[in-house]
């Protein structure tokens, strides 16, 4: 069954289409029309803005923090009783270098502050972080998808692989449309909707 949504879909494989190419179309006019740079860099109102523009028009829980406790495989996002005071601390960490930064979108990530659309959303805020503080984003296709899956969840524990991955992909096309664009193709390669388990309270 598919999440509860907007379009009225049940079906989770056409949810997923639909999302897919509603989300690609607001992305590319949050790049366009240069919304992404008058965000501030980093912090947590700045993903929440992103999120919600993506898919306010599938969801009502856009830009909202979820309801639910999620886990992925064995991996056990944090949960709901600490989730705003995890996400006041990631405000406050530093993010002047490439190690910072991710160090953060780390953080952001264990946070898994949606329901839905975590992946997508953050890519575009790491990427706001990385392009104002040392002026190079990820090229997403450079990423392969099994080395990304892993690294990230082992990166709670040890962050350093995720840390190579990312920094070999980084480039200074800064403005390219393309560029940008690959983390959202890229994003159900990341984002299994079996694979979250929710606990509604």
């Amino acid at each position: 069954m598919a999440l509860e949504n907007k379009l009225g879909l049940i079906s989770s494989a056409d949810l997923a289409r639909e999302e897919e190419r509603i989300s690609k179309k607001k992305a590319i006019t949050l790049f366009e029309t240069g919304m992404l740079d008058k965000l501030e860099s980093g912090k947590f109102s700045s993903l929440k803005a992103i999120h919600k523009y993506l898919f306010e028009d599938i969801y009502d829980f856009a830009g909202q923090i979820r309801k639910v406790n999620l886990a992925k495989g064995n991996f056990r996002f944090a949960p709901l009783m600490y989730l705003e005071a995890a996400l006041q601390n990631i405000d406050k960490m530093p993010q002047s270098t490439f190690d910072e930064i991710i160090e953060k979108y780390v953080e952001m990530n264990i946070a898994h502050p949606f329901r839905e659309g975590n992946g997508r959303s953050m890519r575009i805020w790491l990427d706001c972080i990385l392009k104002k503080e040392i002026g190079k984003v990820v090229d997403w296709s450079k990423v392969d998808k099994e080395d990304y899956l892993l690294a990230m969840e082992r990166s709670p524990i040890r962050d350093i692989e995720i840390k190579h991955i990312l920094k070999e992909a980084l480039t200074d096309k800064v403005n390219c449309r393309d560029v940008y664009m690959k983390g959202i193709d890229h994003s159900y390669y990341y984002e299994g909707y079996s694979t979250f388990k929710a606990e509604e309270l």
